[in-house]
């Protein structure tokens, strides 16, 4: 038991993730976290950001290009999976009880983004927790269409990469000092996740006692 919490703390600590896992283990964890059901509570947008500061401080001696791409086809693959998985297993998906792993509601929260925001949703979700790794399975599940997916998959990679691990780049590069406060940005990015998933919870919960009142 104390060795599976060991391995939890280990793959929620980004700094430590990226120290010693280096480009092989945050591009799988990218992966994962893109689009693999269980993949929802791993570090994404943090681990980004933090691996293109360590880039540019050079204490993740890889080059930037070749970081970003490396994050940027995970994210797209890994979306990918989840859309064949949500396209090809999707009634066992909605049917299967709610587990440590897996909960309904996160299906749920997800569909109140494709309704508000369609298709957009891909693009969108690629900076809301949670929503990023449901999207694509949901976009399965109702059978988007697949160029069309691909489309706003591609797109919302590319965007995600470049925002988060190019402007940790930057800020790695320009005030190298930064590396010294690491705690905080991840204090930051935590604080976003947590407004995110609470907020999402609260409209998904005001939208199904509108439901009900109707």
């Amino acid at each position: 038991m104390e060795q599976i919490q060991e391995w939890f703390r280990y793959l929620m600590d980004s700094e430590e993730l990226i120290r010693t896992g280096g480009l092989i283990t945050i591009t799988l964890i990218i992966f994962i976290e893109n689009g693999i059901i269980f993949g929802f509570f791993l570090p994404g947008d943090y681990l980004l950001f933090l691996s293109g500061v360590f880039c540019g401080t050079k204490l993740l001696d890889v080059p930037a290009s070749l970081l970003m791409l490396c994050v940027f086809l995970a994210a797209v693959l890994g979306s990918l999976l989840g859309y064949l998985t949500g396209r090809f297993f999707g009634e066992n998906i909605q049917t299967r009880r709610d587990s440590l792993l897996f909960k309904k509601k996160y299906i749920s929260n997800t569909h109140k983004y494709f309704e508000k925001y369609g298709s957009q949703t891909l693009i969108i979700a690629r900076f809301l927790p949670v929503v990023r790794t449901f999207s694509p399975i949901l976009a399965g599940i109702v059978k988007m269409n697949f160029y069309k997916f691909m489309l706003y998959n591609v797109i919302g990679g590319f965007i995600w990469t470049i925002v988060l691990v190019g402007g940790g780049f930057y800020f790695g590069e320009k005030f190298p000092w930064i590396v010294d406060y690491v705690q905080y940005i991840i204090f930051f990015f935590l604080a976003v996740t947590t407004f995110t998933v609470i907020k999402g919870y609260i409209n998904a919960k005001r939208g199904l006692q509108e439901d009900i009142e109707d």
